[in-house]
């Protein structure tokens, strides 16, 4: 029998063992000892092989347990992330790149989807036929989003900036109720509420379309987010990313599905299409993220470093590497 010290220090070293074991081990196994990951994400289309890989059932493929919350915006996901809520998060562009500039730990690990085929909501009787005539006019948009972004490019194209309009901020399913009331002249808001403002206002309705922004779909990884379980995601997601390209019928079935009433047939069938699916890392990417990090600086004065070479930190290209050497051309 050990005497009293002896088995004091066998207990201590049996306590350390079990404690190292618990904190290398990564994720927490799940129902069946596969490891749980959870993203945050948005019903827009951007993060459509998300839902895909859901109603599909592809993680379980991939030896991992996923669970998705979905969020209202991007924006609002990738504060789920930052918060510890989840680990991976499906963002836009601009919000990742404030994130960053903002000096928050954020990984981005792909580029899932592109989009350029934007709307200026405004209405027939207040004489917005060009993106010169909206100086002086109030213009309704989700701040901190892409679509902040997406009217700061439309701005551009006419010599204006956000100085020569008064932007109000508005939620993306308020810009429509905002425009009908005449509390905004004009509006940016997601593709999704497109179509309902075109029914709420008649024939009150006009658009001016623009397609000089490419707003991009990111998959971020948290400070809690393990690389493996990253890496079986983004395995994930390329199924369904091929799945997408192969039957894109069957794939906007599984969208609505998973939206649960959220989105909307017609809007599905139109916009879905407009979308360019493909994890990558491109340098196309880099470039737009350090256009956009000396846009947030000077617009809303944030702190950080805006140039390629600190942006490109933010870059992890470990887990899509291993799944598709070719999509990381960035260096």
């Amino acid at each position: 029998m050990p005497g009293p010290r002896a088995l004091a220090a066998l207990l201590t070293a049996a306590l350390l063992c079990a404690l190292v074991t618990a904190c290398s081990s990564g994720p927490a196994p799940a129902g069946g000892g596969r490891p749980a990951v959870s993203l945050a994400t948005s019903d827009h289309l951007g993060g459509a092989p998300v839902h895909v890989a859901q109603e599909r059932g592809l993680w379980s493929a991939e030896g991992i347990d996923a669970t998705l919350t979905t969020q209202p915006t991007g924006r609002d996901a990738l504060n789920a992330v930052l918060g510890g809520q989840a680990q991976l998060g499906v963002v836009g562009d601009l919000p990742a790149v404030t994130a960053a500039l903002g000096g928050r730990e954020l990984r981005i690990v792909a580029d899932l989807s592109r989009f350029s085929d934007w709307r200026l909501l405004t209405r027939t009787d207040r004489g917005i036929t060009g993106f010169a005539a909206l100086k002086g006019r109030r213009v309704g948009v989700p701040q901190g989003t892409n679509v902040e972004y997406a009217l700061s490019r439309m701005l551009g194209s006419a010599g204006l900036t956000a100085a020569d309009v008064t932007v109000v901020n508005l939620a993306p399913n308020q810009v429509t109720p905002a425009l009908a009331r005449g509390d905004v002249e004009a509006g940016v808001t997601f593709p999704s509420f497109y179509d309902s403002a075109r029914t709420a206002l008649g024939d009150r309705y006009a658009e001016l379309r623009f397609t000089g922004y490419t707003a991009r779909t990111l998959l971020v990884a948290g400070p809690k987010a393990d690389r493996g379980t990253t890496t079986a995601v983004l395995r994930a997601l390329r199924k369904a990313q091929r799945e997408i390209a192969a039957d894109p019928a069957a794939a906007r079935k599984a969208v609505l599905a998973q939206s649960k009433g959220a989105l909307q047939a017609g809007y599905v069938e139109a916009f879905q299409p407009r979308y360019g699916y493909g994890a990558t890392l491109s340098p196309a990417l880099l470039t737009q993220l350090t256009q956009e990090a000396a846009w947030a600086k000077a617009a809303q004065g944030l702190p950080g470093e805006a140039d390629r070479s600190a942006l490109l930190r933010h870059l992890d290209p470990a887990p899509l590497t291993a799944v598709d050497p070719a999509a990381v051309t960035v260096r």
